[in-house]
């Protein structure tokens, strides 16, 4: 199996970018896109000036609980840069979800609880709500990942879109929202745990 067909295989329809559109990102962006690929792995990321943005991470089942997809989130680390990922919610009845979202906490990985992304499947045409996590080497404001991913949006998975599914993603402001006072709110209850 080539890296895409491991990707495809592995993650939802309504998640994969296409073929076309991966590696127009790898020809077109490579100054930015990036795939790290392995026998055992794929690993599809994107690194700005200022973050990285982790677009697809595969590890092989026969590898799995061996420490891979620990040694591939060090080496993203390493960068010294915030790292932003999108996850799916949890499914109770998808035991993958749940143990996706562990093995990122267990990442240093935190929620950002103030920032909301739901976007438009451009082949099921239906509405998919991500949950956004991130690592950040010096405690980045969830303000600075908003603006982050809204970058990432724009740049990544929104570009030549209409060319490569014959219609355009929602513009950036309809899929991510940032609620201020949720994060206001998360800050003080970590206020008050520390005071206590």
């Amino acid at each position: 199996m080539n890296w895409y067909e491991k990707l495809n295989e592995y993650f939802p329809v309504e998640e994969m970018k296409s073929k076309e559109h991966m590696e127009a990102l790898l020809k077109e962006k490579s100054d930015v896109y990036y795939k790290d690929e392995g026998e055992n792995h794929v690993l599809m990321y994107a690194e700005f000036d200022s973050f990285l943005f982790i677009d697809y991470v595969y590890v092989s089942t026969a590898s799995r609980g061996q420490g891979l997809g620990h040694k591939l989130i060090e080496k993203m680390k390493a960068k010294g840069k915030p790292i932003i990922l999108e996850v799916e919610p949890v499914d109770y009845d998808d035991s993958d979800t749940e143990a996706r979202l562990r093995f990122y906490q267990r990442e240093g990985f935190m929620h950002a609880q103030s920032i909301g992304y739901t976007r438009r499947s451009v082949v099921t045409d239906e509405l998919n709500k991500m949950e956004i996590l991130y690592w950040s080497p010096d405690d980045a404001p969830e303000e600075q990942i908003y603006e982050q991913m809204k970058k990432m949006y724009t740049e990544i998975h929104t570009y030549k879109d209409e060319e490569f599914y014959g219609k355009s993603y929602q513009p950036v402001d309809e899929v991510l929202t940032h609620d201020e006072d949720r994060d206001r709110e998360d800050i003080l209850n970590e206020l008050d745990k520390t005071r206590s």
